[in-house]
């Protein structure tokens, strides 16, 4: 079994020193994934306080957004050129001091300047740490182990943002969702830099490719914006903008190939199982994003549940995902291997989503919304580890951090596209039988079944293309 080193004395650490450090890794990612669903619970509120307007407050979300998706890629690979924990440590300063502008903010300008360097925080301390990680258990039974328990926190996570928004917003005021993150952040960084062991970069000479860097960095960016912001624009100009992103990606790639130094080596992305597990993380995390968002809408729109009613609705979910994680994920893979846990966790998830494009306009949360969600909780516990494990599998040691990047990336991707395309279809039948006089609930529930099955038929494709691209091959 592999052991981490120490930087000066060579001597193998002790195991505590990687468990310390997993620690740490959590919680400076936990910081920024409980940024991304704590927020949305206190939006009316900031809107109150700041006067937003209803098209300007989307842009507390998108200024933290579109730099976090944009800048991962680039900051995993500069993680590998100049060490991975300085990029870390560097990234949960940025993001703690922007949480302080936040949670300070007295005017509009002020909030999404903040939120856009809380998000190229968010980046520099998210981008790398899967790269820490796999250099840290490099044995496959505990790294998917630890796989598992930073996939459990970020899951745990993403879903207990919602309700510690709406407690801290109703108790306190909606500046404490952001200032909340200085003692986190503060005691993460003093541990990460006591605890994480130092690592020498290939150096900004071995791959600096600054001009393949403006490109991609510059169309990630834009993606993400037509994604998640361009709800403003015309049809025309969403597609000029689109254009203009694989534009950008083509010139990227054209450079890429081109280049002595490249950014992204043309070799990482002819690894089958990095490509196949990161088109799968997106087909599979717009279908949980758009449950998350979507079921959400159902319960308090459908069903008539008020905001902290939803979030203790959704609880289950995160207990289920922390608890099968951190308690069968890591045996299963090490037992039946990765690429069945991840099937057999698919499989589950298309059920769940099948089970809730059923979901009646007189329905009830014991039987129409639980058992799909548990469903939906074993299935991402089940799949989550092993495509990350798959991913990271497909890229060398000096690789990890872009790969890394990579793999965030694809998940910002997947969750935007996920909610913007639900979301829209959903809209688009409500309106539509509203159009022809039908009731406001019955339509509004099938506007939310149509997005349902919308996302099952994500999953089932997620499922098949797992299932070709990612089959272990005989040796």
């Amino acid at each position: 079994m592999s052991t981490l080193t120490g930087p000066r004395t060579g001597q193998p650490e002790r195991t505590y020193s990687r468990r310390a450090s997993l620690a740490v890794l959590c919680a400076g990612a936990l910081m920024t994934i409980l940024d991304g669903s704590i927020v949305t619970v206190a939006m009316p509120a900031v809107q109150n306080d700041l006067g937003f307007s209803r098209a300007g407050l989307a842009w507390v979300v998108n200024a933290y957004l579109i730099p976090f998706g944009g800048l991962l890629l680039l900051i995993g690979r500069l993680g590998d050129l100049l060490g991975r924990k300085r990029m870390f440590t560097s990234g949960l300063a940025v993001f703690t001091a922007a949480s302080v502008l936040c949670g300070t903010a007295n005017s509009q300008g002020l909030l999404i300047a903040a939120r856009a360097v809380q998000g190229a925080g968010g980046a520099m301390a998210s981008a790398v740490v899967l790269g820490m990680l796999v250099a840290l258990f490099p044995e496959p039974r505990e790294q998917a182990r630890a796989i598992a328990v930073f996939s459990a926190v970020g899951s745990v996570g993403a879903t207990l943002g919602t309700f510690l928004g709406g407690a801290l917003t109703q108790l306190l005021s909606w500046h404490w969702i952001f200032l909340i993150n200085l003692p986190i952040g503060i005691v993460a960084w003093l541990a990460a830099v006591r605890v994480l062991t130092p690592e020498q970069g290939a150096g900004l000479r071995d791959g600096a490719d600054y001009p393949g860097a403006a490109l991609v960095t510059g169309a990630l960016m834009l993606t993400v914006y037509v994604i998640v912001g361009s709800g403003g624009r015309g049809t025309t100009a969403t597609l000029l903008l689109a254009l203009l992103a694989a534009a950008l990606f083509a010139a990227f790639a054209v450079r890429q190939a081109r280049t002595v130094r490249p950014l992204l080596r043309p070799s990482l992305l002819r690894s089958r199982l990095l490509t196949g597990a990161n088109t799968v993380q997106i087909l599979m995390i717009a279908t949980m994003y758009g449950f998350q968002f979507i079921g959400a809408l159902y319960l308090q729109r459908v069903l008539g549940y008020g905001e902290l009613t939803t979030g203790l609705a959704f609880l289950p979910a995160p207990v289920a995902i922390g608890l099968l994680m951190t308690g069968l994920s890591a045996r299963s893979i090490g037992r039946f291997g990765a690429y069945r846990v991840l099937l057999a966790g698919l499989m589950l998830i298309s059920g769940g989503m099948a089970l809730l494009s059923r979901a009646p306009a007189h329905g009830s949360y014991a039987t129409d919304v639980l058992p799909p969600m548990l469903l939906l909780a074993a299935g991402f516990a089940a799949a989550m580890p092993p495509l990350t494990q798959l991913a990271m599998s497909g890229a060398r040691p000096e690789d990890a951090g872009l790969a890394s990047g990579l793999f965030n990336t694809t998940q910002v991707v997947g969750g935007s596209l996920g909610l913007a395309v639900l979301s829209t279809l959903a809209a688009s039948r409500t309106d539509g039988l509203l159009g022809h006089g039908a009731e406001l609930i019955p339509t509004t529930a099938e506007g939310y079944r149509l997005a349902f099955r919308v996302a099952t038929a994500v999953a089932v494709a997620a499922l098949a293309l797992a299932a070709v691209t990612l089959r272990p091959r005989k040796s």
